[in-house]
């Protein structure tokens, strides 16, 4: 192999191995800006566009994203209950003093929890809860957080519209759709809130 050949194998070589670093790093950049974008400007949205339709593809991502969340022990005690059926959102609209845009979205996620499986379901349940957040912010989707647990009056709600079966507990209802109007994130970031090693 001649010393010419052999140079510009070794600056070919070089300049792939270049290229691909620099492309990884910013692959990794552009996943810790996106990760990071969707979680600073997730928001609260109570405002809907009523006839638009959520895909279900969306849905799935929706459902998959839930199902991500971590789980104590990995028992993943979660269940999830799409509702689509107009007339159930509309009764649950009207009697869920929280969720009352039930009555504008096309449909809506009961994240549910399995009280036989673990008995810190809730916990497990709100990881679960916040990923389908997220999710539904990456996706440009409205959603918000209504309690139904640990309000009585709220969970019979859910209980008596969706036949829910007896150790099962309906955590919260997710409205979900198209945002109606502006909507931006809260800056919550809070210095007074942290702590280092001692109070």
């Amino acid at each position: 192999m001649s010393k010419k050949y052999f140079f510009i194998s070794l600056i070919t070589v070089c300049t792939i191995l270049f290229s691909s670093c620099s492309q990884k790093e910013e692959n990794q950049i552009t996943k810790k800006d996106a990760a990071l974008s969707v979680i600073f400007n997730r928001k609260s949205v109570r405002n809907f566009i009523k006839d638009r339709q959520v895909s279900d593809e969306d849905i799935q991502m929706l459902i998959k994203a839930g199902m991500a969340a971590p789980s104590g022990k990995d028992t993943r005690p979660w269940q999830f209950l799409i509702i689509n059926d107009r007339d159930i959102l509309d009764k649950m609209a009207k009697e869920l003093p929280t969720a009352k845009m039930l009555a504008e979205v096309p449909m809506a996620i009961v994240v549910c929890g399995d009280t036989v499986r673990s008995s810190y379901w809730y916990l497990d349940c709100s990881a679960a809860t916040e990923n389908i957040l997220l999710a539904a912010e990456a996706l440009d989707l409205g959603a918000v957080w209504t309690a139904s647990y640990p309000y009585r009056d709220r969970m019979a709600t859910v209980i008596k519209h969706t036949n829910m079966p007896a150790q099962v507990l309906p955590l919260v209802v997710i409205p979900i759709g198209y945002p109606k109007g502006n909507h931006s994130a809260k800056d919550k970031y809070d210095e007074s809130k942290i702590h280092m090693n001692k109070w």
